[in-house]
Order: C-alpha cells, then sequence, then structure tokens
C-alpha cells in the first residue's frame, strides 16, 4: 500500500518519497538530482537566492505564514558577527505531524534546505532543533547528516565552491514552549526555554547574541525545489496570497488520516470528503479546528472555505500549521477544549502571570462544568478570562489556550447550558 493514504488529488513535492526508505540515502537523493540546488545557489549568490524565494511567495510554514525571503532580507548584509540559522523541528502542536514526516523519509531534502537558507542569510552555522521525543526522525536525520559530511556536501568548501557551511542537530528537552523561536534559542543555548521579549529581534539578536534567522522544515525543505526550478513555478499552485503546496495534517474522525500534499486554496469540504473518504461511520460533521488546536473551531456550516491563509481567516479562523482536526457528532466539544487548554497548562513556562495563572484557573472552571459542577456565570468568566489573556503574555501561548474556549462558547453554547443545567437537575452545588 502507498504511505500510507495517497490521494490523485495531491501535487506531491515535498513529499513525493514519503513511504521510500531509499531516499535517506545521499546516493539515492543526488541520483535523483539533489545538492544540485545547493551548487545553483551557491553560483547565485545570497541576494539572488533571497529575491528568487521573494519571488516565489513562500510564507512560514511555521504557524506565523511570514514571507520567507522578508524574513531572510532582515539579516545583516555585511557579516561583521556570526550569523546563525536554525531550523525548528520541535513539532508539537497538538494534531500536527508534518515536519517529522518530512525528516522521516526525506532528510536530505532538508539539509540541503538548510544550506541554501545559511547560504542566503550569510551564515556558516546552522542548527536544526529536533523535538526531544523524535528519538527514531532524529537518528534518520543524523545518519542523513554524517553521509552529506562524508559525501562533502556539507562542510568545507562544499562541493569545490568554496562555501563553508557546518550543520549541528541538537535534540530539545520535549518542551512545547520550545517550539517558539526564542524559548527554542534558549534552549539551545543550554539556558531554561523561555520566550523571550521582543524587541530586540532574532535577526538583530538572537542566538548566542547573533543575528539569526529561525525557519520551519516545510518552509526549508521547499526552498532547493524554488531554487531549482524558479519562483514562477513554485507559484504555479496556490493563490495570489498563499502561494505553492502546503503538507496538511489531518487527524480525528475521518476514515483516511494522514499527511495530504495540496496546494493552497484546495476546499476544507473537499479534503474531508474526497481525499481523506469522508467523516468516519457515515456520521455527519459537527466542527473543525484548520490549524491546530491553537485557532478557533470551525462549525459544520463555516467549513466551505479554502484552506489558504486569507481564506481560512474569512471564515473565522487561521490557517496556522494546516493541522486539520475532524469532529463528527458524537464529538464532545467541551470535552475536548478543557482537554486543549489542560495542555496548554501543563506546557506553560510560568513566565507571564496571565498563562500560568490563567490556563490553570481555565482548566479548573472547564473541568468543573464537565462534571456538572458549573453555573453559567462561568461561561462569562471564562471569556473574560480569555480577554486578559490574550495580547498580554510575552508569547502567544496564552493566547493559544484562549482562542478554542472563546470560539467554543460563542458556536457550542448549547453544549456548555446542558452540562450546567444537567448539575442544576442532580442538585449538584
Amino acid at each position: 500500500m502507498a504511505y500510507p493514504y495517497v490521494s490523485d488529488r495531491e501535487v506531491r513535492v515535498l513529499s513525493r518519497y514519503f513511504g521510500d526508505p531509499m531516499a535517506r540515502r545521499v546516493d539515492t537523493y543526488v541520483e535523483r538530482g539533489g545538492y544540485q540546488a545547493a551548487k545553483k545557489a551557491f553560483e547565485m549568490g545570497p541576494d539572488a537566492v533571497i529575491e528568487e524565494v521573494k519571488s516565489s511567495g513562500l510564507r512560514g510554514r511555521g504557524g506565523a505564514g511570514f514571507p520567507t525571503g522578508v524574513k531572510w532580507s532582515f539579516m545583516p548584509k555585511e557579516p561583521t558577527r556570526p550569523h546563525y540559522l536554525l531550523c525548528n523541528a520541535d513539532e508539537s502542536e497538538p494534531g500536527t505531524f508534518k515536519d517529522r514526516e518530512l525528516i522521516r523519509w526525506d532528510p536530505h531534502q532538508l539539509i540541503e534546505g538548510v544550506l541554501i537558507g545559511a547560504f542566503a542569510i550569510r551564515a556558516k552555522q546552522a542548527y536544526i532543533y529536533c523535538r526531544g521525543e523524535f528519538f527514531e526522525t532524529t537518528q534518520v536525520l543524523a545518519r542523513a547528516l554524517e553521509d552529506a559530511y562524508a559525501k562533502g556536501y556539507v562542510g568545507k568548501n562544499i562541493q569545490g565552491s568554496g562555501v563553508d557551511i557546518d550543520i549541528t542537530v541538537h535534540l530539545g528537552g520535549g518542551a512545547y514552549i520550545c517550539g517558539e523561536e526564542t524559548a527554542l534559542m534558549n534552549s539551545l543555548e543550554g539556558r531554561r526555554g523561555t520566550p523571550r521579549v521582543k524587541p530586540p529581534f532574532p535577526a538583530a539578536v538572537g542566538a548566542f547574541g547573533m543575528p539569526t534567522t529561525i525557519n520551519n522544515v516545510e518552509t526549508l525543505a521547499a526552498v532547493p525545489h524554488i531554487v531549482n526550478n524558479g519562483g514562477a513555478w513554485y507559484r504555479q499552485w496556490g493563490t495570489e496570497k498563499s502561494s505553492g503546496t502546503k503538507l496538511f495534517c489531518v487527524s480525528g474522525h475521518v476514515n483516511k488520516p494522514g499527511n495530504y500534499e495540496l496546494p493552497l486554496g484546495f476546499p476544507l469540504m473537499d479534503l474531508i470528503n474526497d481525499v481523506c473518504g469522508g467523516v468516519r461511520d457515515g456520521n455527519k460533521l459537527k466542527a473543525v479546528i484548520p490549524g491546530g488546536s491553537s485557532v478557533p473551531i470551525l462549525t459544520a456550516a463555516e467549513c466551505d472555505c479554502a484552506l489558504s491563509y486569507e481564506g481560512v481567516q474569512e471564515a473565522g479562523s487561521m490557517l496556522g500549521c494546516a493541522s486539520v482536526i475532524v469532529m463528527d457528532e458524537t464529538a464532545d466539544i467541551v470535552k475536548q477544549v478543557r482537554r486543549m487548554v489542560q495542555f496548554y497548562a501543563h506546557e506553560s513556562c510560568g513566565q507571564c502571570t496571565p498563562c500560568r495563572e490563567g490556563t490553570a484557573w481555565m482548566t479548573r472552571i472547564l473541568r468543573r462544568i464537565e462534571d456538572g459542577r458549573g453555573a453559567e456565570e462561568d461561561l462569562d468568566t471564562l471569556v473574560e478570562m480569555s480577554r486578559q489573556m490574550t495580547g498580554t503574555t510575552i508569547c502567544v501561548l496564552s493566547d493559544s489556550a484562549g482562542a478554542p474556549v472563546v470560539s467554543s462558547i460563542n458556536k457550542f453554547k448549547d453544549e456548555y447550558l446542558a452540562l450546567i443545567r444537567r448539575g442544576e437537575r442532580v442538585g449538584v452545588a
């Protein structure tokens, strides 16, 4: 069986070798045209590479969606100090499982993307920060990197180009907060993984106090294809504001969950009904979280939208990491939201009071409602707490906890009230 489900509607650029163990071998990668993009980039020069990536419209695939070429252009042009490229492979957003697959099946694609990104920002050292639980994946990547060094595709005088770039694989401790770029930098430096106040921004003062750029695995994996084929080629897919292909991680109540590479702008309902084989057991669709657990929930009626940055925003949510969590009519919305908030309470670094106290307090209130011990005033309290937690902390973990709470109360209030009134009927205080 093809890995693990494949749809004829996919455009498999980054994922074309998923399920093929041979793709992990450096010789196979080179036979298939690998490391030619890096060689081409070195001949083009840093500024030309940045302009090509800008022309492609590639946006960061880690959730924020910031234009990659623009981000690279923020780095100082004259490297009077060391520059660093950090690849964020600390994939920890609930519902997201694309980066680990990119590394597991095609690690050299990522390594080549890291080389090109480092060259573009004039960095001689790059780090790939892997999530602590990615033991098997990190082993695959480390072996691939050793092979690339042995063949002269990484290190000193790469492919006889005179370019020197070293790459280090760094294993994190498994903390969700280290997916935030400044917390990642602190962790990389051997310090506690807590987010930093910005400004200064990483392009000015980043890892080890030096200019730094942080990019997601999927973002960097797309770069060799753009350099090889050009920005216009990449723009043949997607929309004007959301170009290219995107890996969609689909989980939950569908018949064929998995990773699917599709053009941005793909209809959400086509993803569920066609690509993923429909909702399980013939049940009705109830809700979808389109971008990982930290974005607002969409009702079934709101799912007639395009999966692009702008399309999902118009529907009232965010594309985020494109981690599509599908819930059918049997789903308990209150329970699912409580589990999300409980996760954020557990993963809060504790640095900011609204997050540290708010997520824990929210969890207790939601648990009380779920157990039939809530009151209607609790809903107003939750909404007010979310307001006070949004935009008041160093990073957006606090905001992430509030988004599903407020959207679920606004759209599924009847479910909250049913639990509250059930408790009132049985006399629970």
